[in-house]
């Protein structure tokens, strides 16, 4: 059980210092036998652990779900399909699910206010799917997102018009696919960290993502880091980072 969620029951004396003291005292993780659910990630690194849903049964899901409703944890699954997803709330999970970044969020509580600010870009429409991952994965970790969306370099005044309001924010996620230059426009525009996102989204010679992957990691912008190809989650999760940083500093 979380710190926080321990002592606020203790003060409101929905717990007693015997249990307190012994939710205080469990194993740093939980063992489901095929899975072994981190519960002091959030301590180590901010955040809590986050589910990644493919390879995983129905029940497992399920499973791994309720161990952190139980134990009074936020949880995020990512690429959830939406078969996986009827499974889950025929079970009576009660998480929310988006069809387009097929994340599957779970809350305990409401989650406190946003702060601070992440802006989301993507060269075009075809993009949203990874640029909503990354958005919503910074939403459920704190941050308030901005999307600006379509302003590729194939109609760069798109991008120029959005500017201003762009670089108001602490971190910015570019989203492209095609020969992904969005990244490194961004990254000459804005003084704050870039995080490029290669998607997979282009004709054939842009091998599922490689060229834009390549012309991100070759790109001669400054303060521009790069993850994989269609990682909309780990874009989020960096730029949330980043996001909560910047507040700390404020």
């Amino acid at each position: 059980m979380q710190l926080e969620v321990v002592l606020k029951a203790l003060r409101d004396g929905r717990l007693s210092l015997e249990d307190a003291v012994s939710a205080l005292k469990r194993p740093a993780f939980e063992d489901l036998g095929f899975a072994k659910l981190d519960f002091q990630r959030e301590q180590r690194k901010g955040f809590g652990e986050v589910v990644y849903c493919p390879g995983k049964t129905c029940e497992q899901l399920l499973a791994i779900f309720e161990a952190f409703r139980g134990d009074g944890r936020p949880a995020l699954g990512t690429r959830c399909s939406p078969e996986q997803y009827a499974f889950l709330q025929a079970n009576g999970l009660g998480a929310s699910y988006d069809p387009v970044s097929r994340l599957v969020a779970l809350r305990s509580e409401p989650p406190p206010a946003p702060r601070g600010l992440v802006a989301v870009c993507t060269g075009g429409t075809a993009d949203m799917p990874v640029a909503e991952e990354a958005a919503q994965t910074s939403e459920f970790f704190g941050a308030i997102v901005q999307r600006h969306y379509d302003v590729g370099v194939a109609g760069i005044h798109r991008l120029l018009a959005r500017i201003e309001a762009i670089r108001q924010a602490n971190a910015v996620i570019a989203v492209a696919g095609m020969e992904g230059a969005l990244g490194s426009v961004l990254a000459g525009l804005v003084d704050v960290p870039v995080v490029a996102v290669p998607t997979s989204v282009g004709y054939g010679a842009s091998f599922e993502g490689l060229a834009p992957l390549l012309t991100m990691l070759n790109s001669c912008a400054e303060g521009m880091a790069v993850v994989n190809i269609d990682n909309g989650f780990g874009a989020g999760y960096l730029a949330a980072q980043i996001n909560r940083l910047a507040g700390r500093r404020q």
